[in-house]
């Protein structure tokens, strides 16, 4: 079937493919840069293991172990992706030189040692969004910004203000929003004898890290929860509890971020976007795959997935009010192929959702029999000749056309770095 007939075969249920097409690919989606290295980064020795809630699994060969591969790695990525792109950093990929000073730890950064990320930025046309690191640093006792330990606290506050500063730094010189996301692996592996003392530091310690002064239509910043995660099972200090209470009561200064990993297994997402939307006027979303606990396996096509997809655009997400971004690391497959399938995936779950007709009038209607009916007709629907078109428009290669590419980049540059 050719694109014209697909075509022909929305515009008989009211659906414009052209105009789902060129809204889609004005909609921006971050790309987390911490898939190519498996969350590393270059401000701590790059052989120490993970640590603060951070795990990967595997060993493929090619990890990007520098700035400038890691760059490369992206710029490889970003052809293969149809849409619009933000770039998504952690704190921990700052780059240190003799030009800015040499390295620096984290409470000291500067928007300075983002310049070089920045200038890959304007290149390329691409906003940034931004995450301060509390994980994977000596300073980690194990807690943060729920430590008791004063000296421990303070200086992860510091690095909070650093990032809002850094955070400023990229929304103005790239022309755009800004949303920089805290997290942290807070908790306890066993039954904790004093749970709301960690959780009244921690409100006190973003407080602190939000007092510094910013620009909300600039800098976006966020709160993420989660259940739990490996040395953290029986208690997390961010909970989604503690989150999302923490982002209703500090509307002007905070919005909620939800990872679609960081909720038990039989709660989904999907269902929490017009809930939230609800009430706040802007949300922010990870996306990634969870397989019983939050393992960030690479974006499927899966029926979450595009249920996330359908949420964000039937709820006027697609004009702003939800921010997109991704956030997984697999390190047992190539991980420029686990990036851009990834992408695509979210792309394609969104394009689905562009082209669903509006059936409310049958559910207002209570009239849940053809509402059945219709949905399960669009599963059938020549999706793919729609897809091809779209990244036709985009310049990508299409579905079946991009792979080899990888294969190639793999034997040729992957395979060299040992």
């Amino acid at each position: 079937m050719s694109y014209l007939e697909a075509k022909a075969k929305y515009a008989a249920l009211g659906i414009d493919t052209d105009a789902a097409i060129a809204k889609l690919k004005d909609v921006p989606v971050a790309l987390h840069c911490w898939q190519g290295d498996d969350v590393r980064g270059f401000d701590t020795d790059p052989n120490k293991p993970l640590t603060g809630g951070i795990q990967t699994t595997g060993n493929y060969l090619g990890r990007a172990r520098t700035p400038e591969e890691l760059m490369a790695d992206l710029d490889f990525v970003l052809k293969l992706c149809p849409g619009t792109k933000k770039m998504n950093l952690h704190a921990c990929y700052a780059i240190f030189d003799e030009e800015n000073g040499g390295w620096v730890d984290r409470d000291k950064l500067e928007p300075k040692h983002f310049k070089k990320w920045v200038d890959f930025c304007k290149e390329r046309g691409l906003g940034c969004d931004f995450n301060p690191t509390f994980f994977s640093h000596p300073k980690c006792d194990p807690l943060t910004l729920s430590s008791p330990n004063e000296e421990t606290r303070k200086f992860w506050i510091d690095h909070g203000k650093a990032c809002i500063r850094i955070s400023t730094y990229l929304a103005e010189e790239l022309g755009q929003p800004c949303v920089m996301n805290i997290w942290t692996g807070d908790g306890f592996k066993d039954i904790p004898a004093d749970r709301i003392g960690p959780r009244v530091r921690y409100k006190e310690s973003i407080d602190e890290i939000l007092s510094e002064p910013f620009d909300f239509n600039k800098v976006k910043p966020c709160v993420e929860s989660k259940v739990f995660g490996i040395g953290v099972e029986s208690y997390t200090v961010g909970s989604a509890e503690f989150t999302l209470s923490y982002a209703a009561t500090n509307k002007d200064k905070c919005i909620p971020l939800m990872d679609n990993g960081h909720y038990h297994p039989t709660e989904v997402v999907s269902d929490k976007i017009p809930a939230l939307l609800a009430f706040f006027p802007e949300i922010a979303l990870h996306i990634t795959r969870g397989i019983r606990w939050d393992s960030d396996h690479v974006v499927a096509l899966d029926d979450e997935t595009k249920e996330l997809c359908k949420e964000i655009v039937r709820c006027g997400g697609l004009e702003g009010a939800v921010k997109i971004a991704l956030d997984y690391f697999d390190a047992s497959i190539n991980r420029i192929s686990a990036w851009t399938v990834g992408f695509r995936n979210v792309q394609k779950a969104l394009l689905m959702a562009l082209l669903t007709p509006d059936y409310t009038a049958l559910q207002n209607e209570n009239n849940w029999t053809e509402l059945m009916v219709r949905q399960e007709e669009l599963k059938t629907m020549p999706f793919g000749e729609i897809w091809e078109e779209y990244c036709r428009v985009c310049g990508v290669p299409g579905d079946g056309q991009w792979f080899d590419t990888v294969k190639k980049y793999e034997n040729e540059v992957l395979t060299k770095r040992g």
